[in-house]
This record gives C-alpha cells, structure tokens and sequence, in this order.
C-alpha cells in the first residue's frame, strides 16, 4: 500500500517536472524568437537608416554640383553624413545605438532641409542673374553689331568720298615747238629743232572736290632716262620723285585748262615719257616721239 502511494507520488513529480520542462522550453523557444525578431527589426531599421543617410548624401552632391556660394556649407554638412554613416556601419545594431543614430540623423536631416531650400533661391537667384546677364550680352552684341555695321558703312562712305574727291587729269598732251625771236611758236616733230616742249592737261569738275590751290609735278624723261628740266627732288613718305617742273593751278570745282612750256636744248630723238604725279600719285600719263 504504501509502496503504491509512493509510486504515485513519483509520477505526480515526474508529471510536474515534465510541465515545467515544456515550459521553461516553451518560453526559451518564445524568448529566442522575440529576439531574432527583434534584432531582425533592428538589422531592418539599421539597412532603411543607411539608405536615407545615402539618399541625403547624394542629394547634397546634387546640391554641390549647383556651385552656389553655400558649396562650403553644403560640403561640411554632407562630411558630417558620411561620418555618422561610417559610425552607423561599425555599430553592434542595439536598440539603444540605432535611436541615438537616428535622432543624429534627424538632427542632421533638419540643416540639410533649410540649407536645401536656401541653396534653391540661390539657384533660382542665379538663374534669374543669367537671364537677365544673357538678355543684356545679346542687347550689347546687337549694339555691338550695330555699331560695326555703322563703322564699316562710315568707313566706306569715307573711302567713297575720298575718292569722289579726287581730282581727275585728262586731255594730257606734248607738243615740241620751235620758238621765233619774234615769239611765235611752231610746231615740230624733230627734235634738234625743238627748244621748247609744251605741256597742256586739263582738271576735270568735280562738285566734291576741296577748292584751292592744287600742286603737280611734271616730270618728262628722254629715250636715254634722263629727266629734263629743273631735276629736283621731293620726299614723299618712303618715296623719292626726281621732277621737270611744278605747276600750281588755283581749283574753284570747275574745269580747269592747265599749260606750261618747258624750255629744252640739245635734245635728241626718241621716244619721250611724260607723267603727271599729285605728290607720290601718278595721275596720268603719256608719251611722245620726236625724230
């Protein structure tokens, strides 16, 4: 009887022993599983965490690439992510750690939103700076254009005056003469006769022209290249003219015949070259034979 009830009495402990096996497993098993769910939780929040800090460091390289006068500013900021990211990497992932590093994140998140929108109205700043800096370039080239368009008719106008004022010598001709004592002159093709040589030209009108006294140098040269007559010479510029004689006619804008007689001696046949120059400028030209 007695070896009876002790028998139950090992089976009731063994039964409460067995319950409070499934139990303790039962909550070791329950335990277990709320922490891998809660660091899975963690590892998650951890994983979205560093994607923001990656998303905010990209939109400050965005930011920077605007080159506004906050690049220094948005620069540090962006430092100070990558340096809470790098921190945020090597942490263990407890709870404690990963609010801390959000609350950072947040903290940093609050400069990056208000640099953010201080770098936009310097962006939209700048963009209205460029619109009206191109709007002012294109009003200065379109002057500039305008300006070179009158430079360039004005210089053509000046060139066409310039030459609408020349004078024009026409009609030039030689003659040799034989001068009597009486002073009558004949004409004569031989040159041991001729003793003078007489040169005409005329001045054509010109309306445009600038009256007053207009200089010219004659100048006939012989078949050997002689030049007949005074053999001055006159410096133009780098130019040298060797002449026979100068003549000065008064211009008044109308046509004007011009003469002159250049006394000769001994001279001897050939073809003579006569040339008309307004200082260093040939302005007409003719030639002669004389037997």
């Amino acid at each position: 009887m007695e070896n009876q009830k002790s028998n139950s009495s090992l089976k009731a402990i063994i039964v409460v022993l067995s319950l409070l096996l499934i139990g303790s497993l039962a909550y070791m098993y329950k335990m277990s599983t709320d922490n891998q769910t809660s660091e899975n939780k963690i590892m998650s929040e951890k994983d979205k965490l560093n994607e923001e800090l990656q998303a905010a460091i990209a939109k400050y390289d965005a930011a920077i690439a605007d080159n506004t006068s906050l690049s220094s500013e948005l620069t540090a900021e962006r430092e100070k992510l990558i340096q809470l990211q790098k921190e945020l990497e090597k942490s263990k992932g407890d709870a404690a750690s990963l609010a801390k590093f959000k609350n950072d994140y947040l903290r940093l998140k609050r400069e990056m939103d208000n640099l953010m929108r201080e770098n936009e109205g310097l962006k939209k700043q700048n963009a209205a700076l460029t619109t009206q800096r191109d709007s002012t370039q294109t009003v200065l080239n379109d002057a500039r254009r305008v300006n070179d368009t009158l430079v360039s008719q004005n210089d053509q106008l000046a060139k066409t005056v310039e030459k609408a004022s020349k004078l024009t010598v026409l009609n030039l001709q030689t003659t040799a003469v034989k001068q009597r004592s009486s002073g009558k002159q004949i004409d004569t093709d031989k040159a041991r006769k001729a003793d003078v040589l007489k040169v005409s030209f005329t001045i054509a009108e010109n309306q445009v022209a600038k009256s007053g006294d207009k200089t010219y140098y004659i100048q006939i040269i012989d078949s050997k290249n002689n030049v007949l007559g005074e053999k001055r010479t006159e410096t133009f510029g780098d130019k040298v003219l060797t002449y026979s004689f100068v003549k000065t006619v008064k211009y008044e804008n109308k046509t004007v015949q011009v003469t002159q007689d250049l006394p000769v001696e001994n001279i001897e046949g050939g073809t003579f070259f006569v040339n008309i120059f307004d200082k260093a400028e040939l302005v007409s030209k003719t030639s002669f034979t004389l037997k």
